[in-house]
Order: C-alpha cells, then structure tokens, then sequence
C-alpha cells in the first residue's frame, strides 16, 4: 500500500482548499504530520483531482505514475486518429518500464503535441464550416445533446480512474500489465 504523510503533502504547497479538507480528515491541527496514512484516504477526504495531485509527493513512484496516465489515455484511445499520438502512448509505456530514453519520451511528447495542434486546427476548421452551414437551432440542440453526453463520458471516465487509482495505490504496484500493448 502507498502512504503519504501530512508533512509530505504540505511540502509540495497544496491548494488551500484541498489541504483543509485532507487536514480536517486526518483531525485537523492537533494531527501528527508526520504520520503515514493509505494515500486511498486522499480519494475519501477529498476528490480524485486532490489525489492524483498528491501523486507528485513520491516521486519513487514516478513509473507508476506514468503508467496510471497512459492506461487512463487508452480508455480514449479510440478517439485518436493521429498514429503520433497513439506512439506517444507507446513510448510513455515503455519509459515506464525502462525500455526507451527521455530523448524518445521528449520527442513522441512533442510528435503528440504537433498531433493535438493539428487536430485542433482541422476541428476549427470543420466547425466553422458546420457552423456557416446548419442552422443556429440544430447547433444549439447538437451542443446540448453533446454536452449531455460528454459530461456522462467523463462521470463515467472519472469513475473508471478512480477505481483503477484505489487499485494501484493499494497494491503499490501495477496490477494490470494487460493495458500495456503486446506489440511495443
């Protein structure tokens, strides 16, 4: 299991808001700072964005890290039409297990970058066409279905990481080797 202390947490200067609410959990100001508590407590106290901040207090996990980002990147993989970036995901695997530089991490980073830029760029560009074209009450109905959907994608997203955050950080180790693709 992964354990973190107070005093680890405040070195790393916390938001206020998220601090409070891991102090107020672990008894407040009369708490033992030093104390090593299940970093799992983190996800109770307070949300998933606290604990995956707090991550960066044990950098001897690093890997593991690395590895939560890319399986959570695969669960949308899908999505990526750009091969630039589905390779960054491929490097940054193998980063994680030893089996590529950080000059070939940097570069499929950057590859992946120039991806979401021209992605960014051919979707602009496409909506400003669909704009130009559909009329302002079917692109205010699709932006709402839309939303709707997205935010029950990324609910259900959320979900799915903070599952797999509990997993990890209770074993303190990867448990699911299955994510990691068989051709890298």
């Amino acid at each position: 299991m992964i354990t973190i202390s107070l005093n680890e947490i405040r070195a790393q200067s916390p938001c206020e808001s998220g601090w409070k609410k891991v102090l107020a959990s672990k008894g407040g100001t009369s708490a033992d700072m030093d104390a090593q508590f299940p970093m799992t407590d983190i996800l109770e106290s307070n949300d998933l964005d606290d604990a995956l901040w707090c991550l960066r207090c044990r950098p001897e996990y690093s890997n593991l890290w690395r590895k939560f980002a890319v399986w959570a990147a695969r669960q949308v993989e899908f999505k990526m039409t750009d091969k630039r970036s589905r390779n960054a995901l491929d490097v940054a695997w193998r980063h994680s297990e030893g089996l590529s530089t950080d000059a070939e991490l940097a570069a499929a980073r950057d590859a992946a970058g120039a991806a979401a830029w021209d992605a960014a760029r051919d979707a602009a560009w496409d909506a400003a066409w669909t704009a130009a074209r559909d009329a302002a009450w079917d692109a205010a109905r699709d932006a709402a279905r839309a939303a709707r959907a997205a935010r029950a994608a990324r609910d259900a997203a959320r979900d799915a990481q903070k599952t797999k955050l509990i997993e990890i950080l209770t074993a303190g180790v990867w448990v699911d080797s299955a994510t990691a693709r068989e051709d890298v």
